[in-house]
């Protein structure tokens, strides 16, 4: 288990529904990341710590950093961390780490595609609004997929957020594309996105082409059946996994699945 190397004070705490929360902390002096990249975070107990990996979602230029959580009654850290007010304390590890950034892709690419379920959406919203993906990709496309329409919420929050950010702002309105599905509720957009790639009603909707591996570059992240899923997808399509050291057409975090 990874150890403490940062303890830091929470600036902010919003629940969006009874499963899922954001909270904010101070950023330690001289902390630096890569959007994408993941921390451990933690409470500090009276005779032991607990800590567990989150994706940073806030900017790599912000001033403090985000973390968006879901709520497991019996888990040992999110019982205790949905919690947490403004000026309690939790604890960082020393430093970000990941795979499931730019460095990962190939250069040569016309649009980026985001795909996310649940929580997975915490890395991306850091992700549009790095200023190096609009240098680099013409059309910016974040998907998220959860089960009920009110799990979406913070997913329209940070596309608004990217949309008003005095640093991508003006990019992300014309080259940022959300596209939001459930799975347990009538919606406009229903269904796994796996399958919504599989039929084309993802395509059809947003009115564009379907994957091509010759100008697309894809992020996912969700849950490990999702990820596979995913894989097996692209793979028939003639997509390669990249990581940091082999770049190719997409990319995942190696450390959550192998």
């Amino acid at each position: 288990m990874a150890s403490p190397a940062f303890t830091v004070t929470i600036t902010h705490v919003e629940h969006y529904t009874e499963s899922y929360f954001r909270l904010r902390v101070t950023r330690p002096e001289g902390l630096r990341f890569v959007s994408g990249q993941f921390m451990m975070i933690g409470l500090q107990l009276e005779d032991r710590h607990i800590m567990r990996a989150y994706s940073i979602a806030s900017a790599y230029w912000d001033e403090e950093l985000e973390f968006y959580s879901i709520i497991i009654q019996d888990g040992e850290l999110t019982s205790r961390l949905q919690h947490v007010k403004v000026g309690d304390e939790v604890i960082l590890s020393a430093r970000p780490v990941g795979t499931l950034t730019l460095r990962g892709l190939k250069p040569r690419g016309k649009r980026l595609f985001m795909l996310s379920t649940g929580t997975g959406i915490a890395p991306f919203a850091s992700v549009i609004r790095d200023d190096e993906v609009y240098d680099k990709f013409d059309e910016v496309y974040l998907t998220h997929t959860c089960r009920f329409v009110k799990d979406l919420t913070y997913g329209f929050d940070r596309i608004n957020e990217a949309k008003e950010c005095p640093l991508v702002g003006e990019e992300a309105t014309t080259k940022l594309f959300h596209y939001g599905s459930v799975t347990r509720e009538p919606y406009k957009y229903e269904g796994r996105i796996t399958t919504l790639i599989e039929n084309g009603k993802f395509f059809s909707d947003l009115g564009i082409p379907s994957f091509d591996c010759e100008t697309d570059r894809i992020m996912i992240c969700g849950s490990l059946a999702m990820l596979h899923d995913t894989q097996k997808l692209l793979d028939v399509l003639g997509f390669d996994r990249g990581s940091n050291s082999r770049p190719g057409e997409y990319v995942w975090e190696q450390a959550f699945t192998g």
